[in-house]
């Protein structure tokens, strides 16, 4: 899949119904990462890892214990088919096309119409890495170096700043001004990730509430 050209978008799944067939390892994974994005998840699988089955004990999850249908897709956002057998992982896939789905194959580039990138999280960040199915490897790599690189001072910082948001929209009339005061935060002096290294959190508030003056000076 190295000639496609894949759009990246940030899906909102909250409350949205979301299909696993296979309820292994692979299909635990899936699951935990649906669930992280409160979505309502549906897992049809004859069998199940432990894990799974206690998913489906505390009501986290839906578990249909049987074979799959493809009745099972109806009403569903996506599906993500995690089972090691080819001739049903097709049959999932070409129901999903025919509904026009979003559908993932785990591991089989050639039968998705999407893929799910390496993440990275980190309190309200979210950092994707793609290689087109070219290197799952690779990505796990890019992985734990971005993960060392983009450490939880960035999400602190993100926090603070969303609670300046109410603010610009009721004080900065347009959408430049708004960009302009939440840059000069970023990327001013000091450097607002270098003073939540050193704990200063106090430090940033100052930071925030000194640029909230100062258009409001200015804009007198």
């Amino acid at each position: 899949m190295l000639d496609t050209t894949f759009y990246l978008a940030a899906i909102n799944l909250k409350g949205r119904r979301c299909l696993v067939v296979g309820a292994g390892a692979v299909g635990l994974e899936k699951i935990e990462g649906l669930l992280v994005c409160d979505a309502r998840v549906d897992v049809v699988a004859p069998e199940a890892v432990a894990e799974v089955e206690e998913l489906a004990r505390a009501g986290s999850i839906e578990w249909h214990r049987r074979e799959y249908r493809d009745e099972d897709l109806d009403g569903c956002f996506l599906v993500i088919a995690a089972t090691a057998d080819t001739e049903l992982n097709t049959s999932v896939y070409r129901a999903a096309e025919r509904r026009a789905m979003m559908v993932n194959v785990v591991d089989v580039p050639s039968l998705c119409n999407f893929i799910l990138p390496a993440i990275v999280r980190n309190g309200p960040i979210a950092i994707a890495i793609s290689t087109a199915g070219a290197s799952p490897a690779l990505a796990k790599r890019m992985k734990r170096e971005i993960a060392d690189l983009f450490g939880p001072h960035y999400a602190d910082l993100a926090i603070l700043l969303n609670g300046a948001r109410e603010w610009a929209k009721a004080t900065l009339p347009t959408y430049g001004d708004r960009k302009e005061f939440f840059e000069g935060i970023v990327n001013g002096e000091p450097d607002p990730i270098d003073l939540l290294r050193e704990g200063d959190r106090a430090g940033v508030e100052r930071l925030i509430e000194g640029a909230k003056s100062r258009w409001t000076t200015s804009s007198a």
